[in-house]
């Protein structure tokens, strides 16, 4: 496997992942109304185990894009 490829694959899943996450952020923000209603039918939810379950997807999210995407392809910027 090729440094070059391997860089531009990190760079793309980066990109991806940071995209789903706005998009997760932007559905929480515009369309909360519509996500809470479709998750309380499936589970009995208030607002804020709601908010909360949420804000911790999203960082936890963020964290898993921190470990496995954007470190390793800094690191093959840096040092390759």
């Amino acid at each position: 496997m090729d440094i070059d490829f391997l860089r531009s694959f990190l760079l793309y899943c980066t990109a991806i992942n940071y995209l789903i996450l706005i998009v997760w952020f932007l559905f929480f923000i515009f369309a909360r109304n519509w996500m809470k209603a479709i998750h309380c039918r499936w589970f009995n939810l208030s607002d804020s185990h709601y908010d909360s379950i949420h804000y911790m997807g999203m960082a936890v999210y963020k964290i898993g894009i921190l470990l496995f995407n954007l470190t390793p392809l800094i690191v093959l910027y840096l040092f390759c």
